[in-house]
């Protein structure tokens, strides 16, 4: 039982007890208590009810710094996380951009040994050419020597185109894996800005 019901309880029992006497002091006397009483108890709620509101805002102040401090805690998880992400796909795309770089530089080494070799079997078939006329009286095991250079060419100049358009997927492939790579690298420092 609280103090403010003790009160009214009191004041309800003067009252009673001052009808029941009969007299008009008693009951001047035991409704001024009552009002006295009920006015006490009255402010003794009021003083209870303003005492649970500063506790609950009290308690609502301490979850709101605690979920603040939660939210910190996951922000900078969140950012380490993205901090590890963004890295792995760095390396990735560091060691795929290294990959094609090789197979473009291989290629084009290939490529020149394969122009080399063209031009090497285009002075061949100039020469065979130049004998072929010079010695007419050869002319099938000269046409036949021919025949075998320009296919040789022919080869060369298939194999040349052939490794000329890999060399443009590549090169196509590598732009593609730069730009992706500068992408994710703009994302990342924008994320860090933000």
């Amino acid at each position: 039982m609280t103090v403010a019901t003790l009160l009214l309880v009191v004041a309800a029992v003067v009252v009673l007890a001052a009808a029941l006497s009969g007299s008009w002091v008693a009951g001047v006397v035991a409704g001024v208590s009552a009002v006295l009483l009920g006015a006490a108890a009255t402010r003794i709620t009021y003083s209870e009810l303003l005492q649970s509101r500063r506790d609950a805002n009290r308690d609502r102040a301490e979850q709101a710094q605690a979920y603040r401090r939660m939210a910190e805690e996951r922000s900078v998880e969140h950012a380490a996380h993205v901090a590890a992400q963004v890295g792995d796909v760095r390396s990735e795309l560091g060691a795929r951009l290294a990959e094609r770089e090789t197979a473009l530089s291989e290629l084009e080494a290939e490529l020149a040994k394969l122009q080399k070799h063209d031009a090497e079997t285009t002075r061949r078939l100039l020469a065979e050419t130049k004998r072929a006329q010079e010695l007419e009286r050869e002319g099938a095991l000269t046409a036949r020597s021919l025949d075998a250079a320009e296919e040789r060419a022919a080869e060369a100049i298939v194999r040349m185109a052939e490794l000329e358009a890999e060399i443009d997927v590549l090169r196509a492939e590598v732009e593609t894996v730069t730009a992706a790579w500068r992408s994710a690298e703009a994302e990342a420092t924008r994320r860090r800005r933000a």
